[in-house]
Order: structure tokens, then sequence, then C-alpha cells
């Protein structure tokens, strides 16, 4: 009779178990573990220097000749206008994709791109790139940003905002505000998280690490939610502050994170003014019909109604036009000349002949005795020359 698993593992059980319960006697007391971590074993070559997020680089001689099995194929639509960009670029798309071993094919009659894995395709995980690649350059991104998406830490994010807002004054204005000024805003987030964004029609489309694209993501929405970016910016530039700073690693941030609380602004309302009370119904307004009938156009013809349409845009377009030309006229028109000092001149000559001749003296002979005492006065000051004592030279001596 064979020994039960019970008798033949207890002997030997209870020494070890006896060994490991009595405690050293120059050990210090062990450490109370708490219930989480009671069971949890230590992990000699588990290290903090090691990083657990990073992705090691997947090369054609780590696949060792597995290939794929089965054909795995993504199809995507793309936009009419984006076919003209499609069909200059698609033989980079096809040079890129032959590196990975997979085929792909542009459709401009259906207009769809499809990307498909072939037996040589050695990265099982490069048809999903592929697919998201396909994605990014229907949605307007430029393909020597599109192909970062092949890079092993590269991800994406085509956020869908066109059913966010009903309105679509409000929806025109709240994905402008994402945008900002120049682009400034929209600059601002892609340094911050480290992505980069295309805001397109109903969707936005972001490229980058996975932290930055929740990031993206929680800003767009919460701007289509009428959250402006500013707050939210904000918030990054100093959380990028606090991880600067090595003792505050293990703090609680929410003290210095600014709390933005939403305001409901109030609306005017506008004024209805109280209608004075009749029990009479308002009187009736005239139909179209009865103007018709009351003008006689409705008694006419429906050539005779179109003509005489014709006739009235006629006159119309003539006075508009004549507005017109006699607007352009206008820049031809001469401006007026300033004849303000000859007119001066002459009033005064006019205005001192008068007064001449009122007081009753003839200028014209005034004139000519003015004139004929002229030389005169001239002789009488170069007589006086000699009567004037001039000094003398004294000799000079040699």
């Amino acid at each position: 009779m064979m020994p039960s698993k019970k008798g033949a593992a207890g002997p030997a059980a209870e020494p070890d178990e006896a060994a490991s319960a009595a405690p050293d006697a120059g050990a210090a007391p062990a450490e109370e573990k708490s219930k989480n971590r009671r069971y949890r074993r230590d992990k000699p070559w588990d290290d903090e220097t090691i990083d657990h997020w990073k992705v090691d680089a997947y090369t054609e001689e780590d696949a060792k000749g597995n290939y794929l099995v089965e054909e795995t194929s993504f199809s995507t639509l793309f936009p009419k206008y984006r076919e003209q960009y499609l069909r200059e670029w698609w033989p980079h798309v096809t040079r890129l994709l032959q590196k990975y071993k997979i085929e792909c094919t542009l459709d401009l009659i259906e207009g769809s791109m499809t990307v498909v894995t072939t037996r040589k395709t050695w990265d099982p995980y490069s048809i999903v790139k592929a697919r998201d690649l396909i994605k990014l350059l229907a949605r307007s991104v430029p393909f020597h940003q599109a192909q970062r998406i092949m890079e092993d830490e590269m991800a994406c994010d085509i956020i869908k905002i066109g059913s966010t807002v009903r309105n679509k004054e409000r929806f025109v204005k709240r994905r402008q505000r994402l945008l900002g000024p120049n682009n400034a805003t929209l600059k601002a987030i892609e340094l911050l998280t480290g992505c980069y964004i295309v805001v397109q029609g109903n969707t936005v489309s972001a490229m980058g690490k996975h932290k930055g694209l929740k990031q993206a993501r929680r800003i767009v929405m919460d701007c289509m939610n009428n959250i402006h970016p500013v707050y939210n910016i904000k918030s990054l530039m100093i959380k990028r502050e606090l991880e600067k700073n090595p003792e505050m690693k293990n703090e609680n941030w929410e003290r210095f994170l600014p709390k933005f609380k939403r305001q409901n602004v109030k609306q005017k309302k506008p004024k209805i003014k109280k209608k004075d009370y009749t029990p009479f119904p308002p009187e009736q307004q005239p139909s179209k019909v009865d103007l018709q009938i009351e003008s006689g156009e409705y008694f006419l013809k429906e050539a005779e109604r179109q003509e005489q349409d014709r006739q009235a845009r006629a006159a119309k377009q003539a006075e508009n036009s004549a507005k017109r030309t006699d607007q352009r006229a206008k820049a031809f028109v001469p401006p007026k000349e300033n004849l303000g000092k000859k007119k001066s001149k002459e009033k005064a000559d006019k205005g001192a002949a008068a007064g001449a001749g009122a007081a009753g003296i003839d200028l014209e002979a005034l004139k000519k005795k003015l004139k004929e005492r002229a030389p005169k006065a001239a002789g009488d000051a170069a007589g006086s020359s000699e009567y004037v004592m001039r000094p003398k030279r004294k000799a000079v001596k040699e």
C-alpha cells in the first residue's frame, strides 16, 4: 500500500519549516509587511535604473525567418482635394513601405488607399503602422511628417470633433480658438505635449508619444466643450517646472495647479414692450395675390410679366451704371486754383486809387514828379562827399 502524500511530505517538511520559523539569534526582527505586499517576493534582477517603458527596436534579424502566414489588409478613403498631392507623393510612400515588405495601392477611381502584408513581411506590427500612415495622409498630414509614424515610439490619434457642437457658427469659433492668432495656441500645445497636430475639417490629427497624445486629446475636447486652451496650457507649464525639481517627486501637485471655475455670465434679456390689450383681432394683411390684383399685375400674361420685370431690372442697372460713371469721372475733375494773392493785390491798388481820388490827389502827376527828383538827389549825395574829412595815412618808414 502506497503511503499518502500527506504522510510522505510531513516528516520531510517539518524540519524546514522549523528552521525557517526559528529566527537567528543575532538577526534583527523582520519588518512587518503591509497586507498588500506580504506575498510579494524580492526581485534581485529588477532595479530602479531599468526603464520598463522603453520599447526595444525590432529588426529583421530578431524575426529569424518567422514570417506571417495569413494576409492582412487595411483600406481607407480620402477626399477629392487630396488626390493630386497623393499622386505626387505615392512613389515615396511605396519606397517607405518596401523596407517592411508591405504592398500599397492607390485607387484614384474609388478614392481609396490600401496596404497589404506579403509573405516576406517580417514585422507583424508594421501593418498597423502602415494603416495609421494612410489615415494620416487622408487627413491632410504632409508625408514628411506622416512617415515618422513608422518609428517604434510614435503613435497617432485622430480626434473627431464634428459631433461635439451642434451650432455650426459656434463650432467654427471654438475650432479657431484651438488654432489661436497666427496659430500661436496650436504651436504652444505642440511644444508642451511634444506632438504634431493638424486641425482639418471635423477632425484633429495628433502624432507623438502616448503621454503627449493623452494630453493633446484632453486639451482638444475641453476646447470644444467651451474651456479655453490657455487654462490647460498654463497647467502643463506648471507641471513641467515641477518635474524639474526632484524634491517634488512624491508631493501632491494639486496646490500648485490653478483652479478655474466656470462663471455663468448672465445675458441681458431684451425688454419686451407690452402691447395694449384689444379684444379685436389685428387687421388682416393683404396677401401677395391681393397686391398683384391691386397693381394690375395679376391680369397680365406670363410673357408680359416677364417683360415688365426685365424692363425694371434694365432701368435699375442703367441707374447704377450712371452713378458709377459719375463717381469715376470725379477723379478727372481738376482742382480749383488758388488766386487769392493776385486778387488781394488788385484790390489794394484799386483801394489806393479810390482813396487818392477822394482826397483830390492826382497820382500820375505825383509819380512823374518823384521820377524827376530822383537824379538830383543822386547828385546831391555825390557832391556832399567833398565836405567829409578823411583820415590821413601815415608814411611808412623804409
